[in-house]
């Protein structure tokens, strides 16, 4: 299997002329010149100022982690190069920014690519209300998403709150975008001198991620092209077989270029269906229905982010524990897989899926600590953070959200680590300690002979914790806590 999408050079003349109407291409989480709507119809209408606005304060609490800042920092510069350095950076609210621009200089139109996060929903139509009255006209475009959250509905026109039917529904429909190359010509108006440096933004945090990261990440869209290639390439046919392996590096390691909008989900999803059969890409594409599924639930119940989605988990007795909270943010739980996959989230900014369903179950269930503080960590620490899906996610294990696992679904960390890493690859990878332990021991090593512990150089709470909780107890702690609940209701 092979793909090739190579990004053509841009036609930038050196010099434009200020004074004349231009259009501002306002770019957000499209952070790519291939297949972006919003750039293209701007392109066609002349001179084009393209400018990014870094907005913390509309975001509030979910304002962006550590792990993404240091992603965006990267990407915009990769944009910026392709843009030959004509990106201008702002800093400040969306509005204001805006405004001032249109009052400054000969704004015909702003254009921009759709997101769908509440607060932007909510800015992005007071930006168009007030630019609108200043004569300058407003165009939008969605460049995020296979299909926009409204466009599926079910047949009395209610929002799905099941996956099956909705991915049954997705496949009978084409995505509403089609593929779009490169702007053969962008007329971009020069930067000044006194606009503000992608470097003045402080984005990369001064801990050891922007060190590590780049071993490990390549933002932007080239980036993110080379990735979708080595993934399609190498790992695509074994995928479906392979997914739940922690050790194997059988994913795509794409989401984080999906986010950023390095990389159209349109494109994946056609260039995969020319690459080969249903049977091999279906079980990968069926991952995008999911990040479907996440946007078409914030978009209808914006008060997700914050709040359980599902009526009867009010008051619920989670527990705050920040003993218990702050061990398992640096993984010392005592209990392997959760050490190994929090080890692995602060090291690389990443995790495998399998195991971030785990991670989170032992959290929420065994530790009884709401979803919430799981998923704040995992917003800081993920470059793939994203609010629609690190929401679905945690809703989906705590029991709480939209298609839900049951409550008394409460994943067994040690169960899972046996099936899905047998030979403890990613256990060892993650945790030196007990790389000399046996297979057999590697999995519990609260439950082995201390003997064969210190012949394995292995002394509990002293160069590994023993576990937090117990295991068995924990779980029955929850499932009562959930009975007593329901009983009350």
């Amino acid at each position: 299997l092979s793909v090739k999408m190579e990004i053509r050079p841009l036609t930038l003349p050196d010099t434009i002329d200020i004074s004349t109407p231009l259009t501002v291409m306002w770019f957000r989480q499209d952070l790519r010149l291939r297949d972006n709507p919003a750039l293209t119809h701007a392109a066609a209408t002349g001179r084009v100022l393209p400018i990014y606005i870094l907005d913390d304060a509309a975001a509030g609490r979910w304002k962006m982690g550590g792990a993404t800042r240091w992603w965006l920092h990267h990407s915009l510069c990769r944009l910026n190069d392709a843009l030959r350095g004509r990106l201008w950076v702002l800093s400040g609210h969306s509005l204001g920014e805006l405004t001032k621009l249109c009052d400054a200089l000969p704004v015909a139109q702003v254009v921009w690519n759709r997101c769908h996060e509440p607060w932007r929903v909510r800015q992005d139509a007071e930006i168009k209300a007030t630019i609108g009255r200043r004569g300058v006209g407003v165009d939008t475009f969605n460049a995020s998403l296979l299909w926009e959250p409204y466009e599926v509905c079910k047949a009395d026109g209610t929002p799905y709150a099941v996956f099956t039917p909705f991915h049954r529904k997705l496949c009978q429909i084409p995505p509403s975008g089609r593929c779009l190359t490169v702007p053969a010509t962008l007329e971009t108006a020069d930067c000044p001198q006194s606009a503000t440096k992608i470097e003045a933004l402080g984005l990369t945090p001064d801990i050891p991620w922007d060190r590590e990261f780049h071993d490990l990440w390549t933002p932007g869209e080239a980036g993110a092209l080379e990735a979708f290639e080595r993934f399609v390439s190498e790992r695509l046919a074994s995928y479906a077989a392979r997914r739940d392996r922690p050790a194997d590096s059988a994913t795509s390691r794409l989401s984080p270029h999906l986010h950023f909008g390095e990389l159209s989900p349109v494109r994946i999803w056609h260039e995969a269906r020319m690459l080969t059969g249903d049977s091999i890409t279906d079980p990968w594409l069926r991952q995008l229905c999911w990040r479907e599924f996440s946007y078409h639930l914030l978009w209808h119940h914006a008060h997700m982010c914050d709040a359980d989605l599902k009526a009867g988990f009010e008051g619920f007795p989670w527990e705050t524990d920040s003993q218990y909270l702050q061990r398992w943010q640096q993984g010392t739980t005592g209990v392997p897989l959760i050490d190994a996959g929090m080890r692995e989230l602060n090291r690389t900014g990443t995790m495998h899926n399998r195991v971030r369903m785990v991670t989170a179950s032992f959290l929420t269930k065994n530790l009884m600590t709401h979803w919430l503080e799981g998923a704040r960590w995992f917003w800081d620490r993920l470059v793939d953070a994203d609010l629609a899906n690190n929401t679905f996610g945690w809703q989906w294990v705590a029991g709480c959200g939209a298609d839900a696992a049951p409550y008394f679904r409460i994943f067994n960390a040690v169960l899972q680590s046996r099936k899905f890493d047998p030979n403890g690859h990613y256990l060892r990878c993650w945790l030196p300690e007990l790389r000399r332990l046996p297979n057999s021991a590697l999995h519990a090593p609260w439950r082995v002979d201390p003997g064969k512990l210190h012949e394995a150089g292995v002394k509990l709470d002293e160069n590994y914790p023993g576990p937090i909780v117990d295991l068995r107890a924990s779980r029955e702690r929850a499932l009562e806590a959930w009975r007593r609940r329901r009983f009350k209701q």
